[in-house]
C-alpha cells in the first residue's frame, strides 16, 4: 500500500475557511444593524471594522507556526510543510496497535476524549523516537492515520499476532510535548472562533 501515492488526509492553512467565516459574521452583524437597529449608513462601520481586524487575524493564520501548517498524509509519506517523513521510517505496526487500543499517540488518553488544546499526534519511528505533529483537529488525523496503519499491516488479526511476537522500544518523543500550558504549543484562543 505504501507504494501508491494516494492522498489520505490533507490540512491547509485555514486561511480561506477563516476568511469565509469572518465575512459571514460581520455580514450578519451588518444586515442586523442596518435592517433593524440603525440605518444602513451607520451599519457600514461593521464591514469597515471587519476589514481592519481581518488583516492581523489573516496574517496570524497564514504565519501560525504549528496548528495551521500544511500537512498531507499519503500512502507513501507524511509531509509537513516542506518536510517529508517516508512511511518506511514510521513504525506502522505500533501505530496500528495503538489505534486498535483506541489510542494514537504516546498518551494514555483515548482519542475520543481528546480536547482541542491537545493538538499533537505522535508518529512513532522505526529508530525508537516519535515525531510530533500539531493539528487543528488531531482526532480526525489520528483516525485516518490509525486506519491506514491497520490496513497497511494486513488487518486487525495480523496486527495482533505481530504485536504479540515482535518487540520494539517504546517510542520516546523527539522533544517535549507541546501544550498550551508551557508555551510551546498552540493555545485555544480567539482564532479558533473563525478557524
Amino acid at each position: 500500500m505504501t507504494r501508491k501515492h494516494r492522498i489520505l488526509y490533507r490540512q491547509g492553512t485555514g486561511f480561506w475557511r477563516m476568511t469565509a467565516k469572518w465575512i459571514l459574521v460581520f455580514g450578519a452583524v451588518y444586515l442586523l444593524d442596518g435592517g433593524l437597529l440603525r440605518s444602513w449608513g451607520d451599519a457600514l462601520v461593521w464591514p469597515m471594522l471587519g476589514i481592519l481586524l481581518w488583516v492581523p487575524f489573516a496574517v496570524g493564520v497564514v504565519w501560525y507556526p504549528k496548528r495551521n501548517q500544511r500537512v498531507t498524509l499519503t500512502t507513501r509519506e507524511l509531509r509537513i510543510r516542506r518536510k517529508r517523513l517516508p512511511m518506511e521510517k514510521v513504525n506502522l505496526l505500533h501505530v496500528a496497535r495503538l489505534w486498535m487500543e483506541e489510542r494514537s499517540t504516546l498518551d494514555d488518553q483515548p482519542v475520543s476524549e481528546w480536547i482541542r488544546v491537545d493538538r499533537v499526534v505522535w508518529a512513532p519511528l522505526q529508530d525508537g523516537q516519535a515525531f510530533g505533529v500539531e493539528f487543528r483537529d488531531p482526532a480526525a488525523f489520528a483516525k485516518v492515520f490509525g486506519a491506514f496503519a491497520v490496513a497497511a499491516c494486513g488487518g486487525p488479526e495480523i496486527v495482533r499476532a505481530r504485536a504479540a511476537a515482535e518487540t520494539y522500544p517504546e517510542p520516546r518523543p523527539m522533544r517535549a510535548r507541546p501544550t498550551g500550558s508551557d508555551g510551546d504549543g498552540s493555545w485555544l484562543d480567539a482564532l479558533d472562533i473563525f478557524d
